[in-house]
């Protein structure tokens, strides 16, 4: 019989990684899906602040992320400058200021991820987290393709484009703050970008791509924790290894 903890490890693991998945598949139309590492960076300061003072990583890490990104929404609005630009900008200043205090003893775990300490509250937040993630996107989806295929054209018939960029750029928030609870700050954007890459190859049609990043996500996420159980690796690098095999899988299908 499956023992407790590895029950939560699952079902928190499995529905974060199925719900970055499905959000990497529009991130990776509007070319942001190597934003996520430098967004993942972002987190490090409330990560940081949390291991210090002892309360939950993703509620620090999206709630530094929350503000952070806020500004690069302002700033894009300003200067008109591309966003990937403006991440950069705010990661660096974010890694920086980090490392000011983040505790030596501590930097493996806000740097890859840890899930040995998960509770059954967190892991109800994650969950319910999740669905909350796959209903948005749900409904923004097709209005944030537009968007991505042309701004001028969404304008047009008229969409608010600022109104759904902004609420997409929250999603994102919210998908990092909770993927850094297990793959930590480095590992963000192999979590949203693996899963949308593989889908792509396998896929059909948007409905296909959409949901075949949440499916291969959450695959990854299944083996990723059967790896930590069984070698006692941390579970990051797990996730990552069993997304890159299905991306390379892909690769070979398409090919053929």
């Amino acid at each position: 019989m499956m023992d407790e903890k590895l029950l939560l490890a699952l079902i928190l693991t499995v529905s974060i990684t199925a719900a970055a998945g499905y959000l990497g598949t529009l991130m990776l139309t509007k070319r942001m899906s190597l934003a996520g590492g430098p967004l993942g960076h972002l987190t490090l300061p409330g990560i940081a602040i949390a291991l210090i003072y002892g309360f939950d990583v993703s509620l620090g890490a999206f709630l530094v992320l929350s503000v952070a990104i806020f500004l690069i929404w302002i700033f894009e609005r300003w200067t008109k400058l591309p966003m990937e630009t403006l991440t950069a900008i705010v990661f660096t200043s974010s890694v920086a200021i980090a490392f000011l205090f983040l505790p030596e003893e501590e930097t493996v775990v806000a740097l890859i991820g840890d899930i040995s300490q998960i509770s059954l509250v967190s892991v109800g937040v994650s969950f319910i987290s999740s669905i909350f993630i796959f209903a948005v996107i749900y409904k923004i989806y097709k209005k944030m393709v537009f968007i991505a295929i042309s701004e001028d054209l969404a304008k047009s018939e008229n969409i608010n484009v600022d109104k759904y960029n902004l609420i997409y750029l929250a999603m994102v928030a919210l998908v990092i703050g909770l993927s850094v609870r297990i793959v930590g700050s480095l590992l963000t954007a192999a979590i949203v970008s693996i899963p949308a890459a593989t889908s792509r190859n396998f896929s059909k049609n948007i409905n296909q791509y959409a949901f075949g990043g949440a499916f291969i996500g959450a695959v990854a996420g299944f083996w990723g924790v059967v790896v930590y159980k069984m070698f006692e690796i941390p579970i990051g690098p797990g996730v990552i290894i069993a997304g890159t095999i299905m991306f390379l899988i892909s690769a070979i299908f398409k090919r053929k």
